[in-house]
């Protein structure tokens, strides 16, 4: 038996190598979903695409989802298990609507990410608390930065991304994306839907309707996700490009 062994059973408790054990089983729960999800920051626009498995046929298609709309102007992409991503949701919008009855304007997603990243961070300190085995993609149109990516994970670490990847392909995303860096800040809503798109595609097979695509743009800056044939079109725009 490893002598590093004994110290998995609480969250709260080091390892003499300095590791939290039970943080690091939260990340691999994350991922044991199997599913990918990509986070990308355009000039003008965020876009987020993940896979959508069913795990039963017998299960309405249209119930199954891991994008959501935490507020008008702020969507989120849940990767992990769906029980903890959906409490996590419910608690971004809670601390979403909050701030707006508190200061009278929506919520700048880089404080709602650092809102959030202190929950699971408090959720690391506690042996009454299990860490949230989920990692959250946050994107918005800020009024004053501009299309922002935040991800979130279940130690507590939130980061602004150019592109972001979670899940069971995350570093074959993240190395396709770190090829095209130069690029993303000259691509227009299209491009960045057609590159988000594009990256899923090299490290996963699928088809139009086994993806979701959010995407938030324009002055507006509202979160909405596309339609099967709106997806269709732009995997179709992606294959004549190929040619």
């Amino acid at each position: 038996m490893s002598r590093d062994s004994n110290y998995d059973h609480h969250i709260t408790i080091f390892s003499p190598q300095g590791r939290l054990y039970q943080i690091e089983y939260a990340f691999k729960a994350a991922s044991s979903s199997g599913l990918t999800s990509v986070a990308v920051r355009g000039k003008d626009a965020c876009v987020v695409v993940t896979q959508k498995k069913v795990p039963d046929r017998l299960i309405d298609p249209a119930s199954v989802t891991n994008l959501f709309r935490v507020t008008d102007r702020v969507g989120c992409l849940m990767t992990g298990m769906t029980a903890d991503a959906r409490a996590s949701v419910q608690r971004l919008r809670y601390e979403a609507h909050e701030f707006r009855f508190k200061y009278g304007y929506d919520v700048p997603v880089g404080t709602l990410a650092r809102r959030f990243a202190d929950i699971c961070q408090v959720y690391t300190q506690q042996a009454s608390l299990r860490a949230l085995a989920c990692v959250a993609l946050l994107v918005a149109v800020d009024d004053e930065k501009g299309p922002q990516v935040f991800k979130v994970d279940p130690a507590g670490h939130f980061f602004p991304y150019k592109a972001a990847a979670s899940g069971a392909k995350e570093q074959e995303a993240v190395n396709w994306f770190e090829k095209k860096v130069d690029t993303l800040p000259e691509m227009d809503e299209a491009a960045t839907i057609r590159c988000a798109i594009q990256c899923l595609q090299s490290v996963t097979d699928f088809r139009g309707n086994e993806i979701e695509v959010g995407v938030v743009s324009g002055a507006s800056g509202r979160f909405h996700t596309l339609s099967e044939q709106q997806v269709e079109d732009h995997i179709t725009a992606i294959n004549d490009m190929d040619l």
